[in-house]
């Protein structure tokens, strides 16, 4: 049976390069379309989803921007199982700023270069060891601005309010994104930050190997 992973807003596959499935599984990992302007997450997911077989059974995994775009994927075509890692899955969960932000329009404001340039730097201040910070920076460095601006413009402007069937959600206790007192996750990894699948994969892939045995 397919996963297909969908990874955060300035990252790709690489993003799960230590995560784990069990046996009898098989990891897809979906690359990014380019959105169109001003394009809805609803829009963005309906198109990302023409490249899932959705004529067979299918587990939707996905962290940060991939959790939600897999949320909405999964309201309309049912995978077995919808895994969001260091995401939300409703609005109600996003903080209060976020709102306010789209409010003001804020983002409207800022190039999406200075959103890239922000979480480079950024990263060299976290707390990732030195060879998982290259591949966090080297995926931020590789992604095109206008996909990071694309990214938060649809986030904030997101309305769903309905959890999809089969949701299972792994948060961080010190998610800096999402932080953790917003939110109401099954499983929690106690002082996770926002890129758990690297920095703490052992443990995403206990959970996930918890999670999977359903489907045995």
């Amino acid at each position: 049976m397919k996963a297909y992973f969908i990874s955060g807003i300035a990252a790709d596959g690489r993003l799960f390069g230590r995560i784990r499935l069990p046996e009898g599984f098989d990891a897809v990992y979906m690359d990014w379309n380019n959105p169109h302007r001003d394009e809805s997450m609803e829009n963005y997911a309906d198109r990302l989803a023409e490249k899932i077989n959705t004529e067979e059974p299918f587990v939707l995994i996905g962290t940060s921007l991939g959790g939600i775009v897999a949320t909405e994927i999964a309201l309309k075509y049912n995978p077995l199982l919808v895994i969001i890692i260091g995401s939300v899955p409703v609005i109600s969960q996003l903080p209060g700023y976020f709102r306010i932000a789209e409010k003001l329009k804020l983002y409207k404001l800022v190039p999406g270069s200075v959103y890239k340039f922000s979480a480079i730097v950024k990263h060299h201040f976290t707390r990732e060891n030195p060879d998982d910070k290259k591949i966090i920076i080297k995926m931020i460095s590789e992604t095109d601005p206008s996909f990071i601006k694309w990214g938060i413009q649809a986030v904030l402007k997101w309305k769903n309010k309905k959890f999809p069937k089969s949701l299972y959600h792994i948060h961080g206790t010190r998610d800096e994104v999402f932080p953790y007192r917003f939110t109401s996750p099954t499983h929690t990894i106690h002082k996770g930050d926002h890129v758990i699948v690297i920095t703490r994969y052992e443990e995403v892939n206990s959970i996930l190997s918890e999670i999977f045995s359903i489907l045995r």
